[in-house]
């Protein structure tokens, strides 16, 4: 039984019983039971908007599985590609840093590195960089043992 019919049940022993509305007590019991009707029909909306809000989750994650797939191929192919993405990866120069602020580890390419600054990602630090002592202690030639 719906929370709507209970109250629609209420109603009707109410109006069996003929309270008298004109006293205290009938006017609290009919006010109780109007109050009680409103909070039904917003339950029963709230119940259907989130079953179409549940329909519309579950349209969006069947779309998103579809990009997924797309992006990434099937689960099959999975632990190849993500082996030949590792392999990717290492050919690139990746730079780790240290925020002073935070404390977090920032992650960035050589195309950030030129540019001499980096913003850290968790607390928005803007971080510089001064490579021209590197490029100096790059051209020296090292020792030979």
């Amino acid at each position: 039984m719906e929370i709507t019919e209970k109250v629609a049940y209420l109603k009707g022993l109410a109006e069996g019983m003929e309270l008298d509305t004109e006293k205290k007590e009938g006017k609290l019991l009919a006010a109780i039971i109007d109050v009680l009707d409103d909070m039904a029909l917003e339950i029963a909306d709230m119940k259907a908007d989130q079953e179409e809000l549940y329909d519309g989750l579950d349209a969006v994650s069947d779309d998103l599985e579809d990009v997924e797939d797309a992006v990434f191929g099937d689960d099959e192919d999975e632990d190849e590609e993500d082996g030949e993405y590792e392999e990717a990866e290492e050919d690139e120069d990746c730079y780790a840093t240290t925020c002073p602020t935070c404390e977090e580890t920032i992650y960035f390419d050589e195309s950030v590195l030129e540019d001499g600054e980096v913003v850290c990602p968790n607390c928005g630090e803007k971080l510089e960089f001064d490579l021209n002592g590197l490029e100096d202690a790059d051209d020296e030639p090292e020792d030979e043992e």
